[in-house]
């Protein structure tokens, strides 16, 4: 319908899916899977939120707009059991989901992703850039959280 990548699109979503890694994800990230759906720290954490996880459909689909309903059932159910584990275990304020579709949208991945944000008073989430791979991952070893 509204799709963007170019026909010899490597997915990294599905490569992850397949069980595949590469330098940015590998399949310890992996937090929760269904038949429907993935979760995965994400490879970009901000600097007053970190534990960002992304959620996808196990099939390919570009955006929202190719996603079936089942698929985006299974999507929801898994952001919601993300984001309630997300708030007990960073003990956050609260949670944020974003999905984006389409470059003007602000979607850079062309499979269907959802992000789960921990929220706190005052974090600039949206104001702030995402700290590189290469910090996310020594924060992640390093953090008490």
């Amino acid at each position: 319908m509204f799709n963007h990548a170019p026909a010899d699109y490597d997915c990294p979503f599905c490569r992850l899916i397949a069980g595949e890694e590469d330098d940015v994800t590998s399949q310890q990230d992996i937090v929760l899977r269904t038949d429907g759906a993935l979760a995965f720290v994400a490879s970009r954490w901000w600097p007053n939120n970190p534990g960002h996880v992304l959620v996808v459909p196990t099939a390919h689909h570009e955006n929202l707009y190719d996603l079936p309903p089942e698929a985006g059932h299974a999507v929801h159910d898994v952001v919601r059991a993300v984001a309630i584990a997300i708030r007990h275990t960073y003990n956050c304020a609260g949670t944020s989901t974003r999905q984006h579709n389409e470059p003007a949208g602000y979607q850079d991945a062309w499979h269907h992703h959802v992000h789960v944000f921990p929220r706190y008073p005052h974090d600039n989430l949206y104001n702030l850039l995402p700290l590189s791979t290469k910090l996310r991952n020594y924060l992640a070893k390093h953090s008490p959280l």
